[in-house]
């Protein structure tokens, strides 16, 4: 008993230097670099989002921040990696609507969205095009579509890996159109991408930022962009929709998150220096000029967007039959 009473305030000792360690490490964070980690090769909208932001993100946080592609399992090797990660501030992560959308298609998944990770904040929405290979006959959206009615499960798209963006764009379109496609899943957009000029694939659903310059030479074949408005980057290339899809819409965003106990006071700070970097002209203007619309938020909005967003994909995953083959 006697130790017992001893103990009881040592232990509430403890524990109020800890609840006051928090603040003092926000105040003096961060001492070092971050490191955002992106789990797709580089080259795809993930990456391509990640490296427009990190200079302005890492002037407004006073820092510096460099840029870490973990590939694999379809985005869930990168996210696990943050997921597991010391709850310091010092590792954090981007994933696009992705987060929502592995849960509902991975068996078993290595760590839990909700409970594993801490929103930080919303980057930016886009959106995909559906771009072929040059040499393919189809010159528009509905030529492709007979060709693929009259080739059932003989053509092939590359994507960005099971449950990335362009999976499911492209699960949506085969959905919508009744087709049947082959899919080849990727480490990344870019190498997805680059099978798809070389003709490895027949056609792929990338951001259309990557896909722009390569549409723009002649490499690429643009049939549709896959929002609701045509792109200010592909003015003259219609939307799936009025392509000849109608019922046909899909937009991404992108999130960036740390591990789930990471201090509150990190959190604001990292989320506060991201919305200031967001709402600089020059970073506007260069994200307008890749495709991507800024959407910066608070951690909780980011949170009420996830929690929205993974009973939404869950549906339609299932009313699909939309596997990770």
């Amino acid at each position: 008993m006697h130790r017992r009473f001893i103990f009881r305030p040592l232990a509430a000792a403890t524990l109020s230097l800890l609840a006051g360690a928090a603040p003092a490490f926000a105040q003096t964070y961060p001492e070092r670099p971050v490191r955002l980690i992106v789990p797709y090769a580089p080259g795809g909208s993930a990456d391509i989002a990640a490296r427009l932001i990190t200079d302005a993100w890492a002037k407004a946080l006073a820092s510096t921040m460099f840029i870490e592609n973990k590939g694999g399992a379809g985005g869930n090797l990168g996210v696990d990696a943050v997921a597991k990660a010391a709850p310091d501030g010092y590792t954090i992560g981007l994933q696009t609507v992705s987060l929502a959308i592995n849960p509902a298609l991975t068996a078993k998944m290595p760590y839990d969205t909700l409970k594993d990770l801490a929103p930080i904040g919303m980057v930016a929405s886009s959106q995909h095009v559906l771009v072929v290979n040059a040499k393919l006959p189809a010159a528009n959206l509905k030529e492709l579509l007979a060709e693929l009615k009259a080739k059932p499960g003989r053509m092939t798209y590359g994507s960005a890996g099971a449950g990335s963006t362009f999976h499911m764009s492209a699960e949506l379109f085969k959905a919508v159109a009744g087709v049947s496609i082959v899919h080849i899943p990727y480490r990344g957009g870019g190498p997805a991408l680059i099978d798809t000029i070389s003709g490895q694939v027949d056609m792929s659903f990338p951001v259309v930022s990557a896909a722009q310059q390569h549409v723009q030479a002649g490499k690429l074949r643009a049939l549709g962009v896959t929002g609701s408005q045509r792109s200010s980057l592909l003015p003259g290339v219609p939307t799936i929709a009025e392509a000849g899809l109608p019922g046909y819409n899909f937009e991404t965003w992108f999130m960036v998150f740390a591990p789930a106990a990471t201090p509150r006071a990190v959190i604001d700070k990292l989320n506060a220096s991201l919305n200031q970097a967001l709402a600089t002209a020059a970073l506007k203007e260069r994200m307008v000029k890749e495709g991507f619309d800024p959407l910066p938020s608070t951690p909780a909005e980011a949170r009420s967007r996830l929690e929205s967003d993974l009973p939404k994909w869950a549906r339609l995953i299932k009313e699909r039959g939309i596997t990770a083959e």
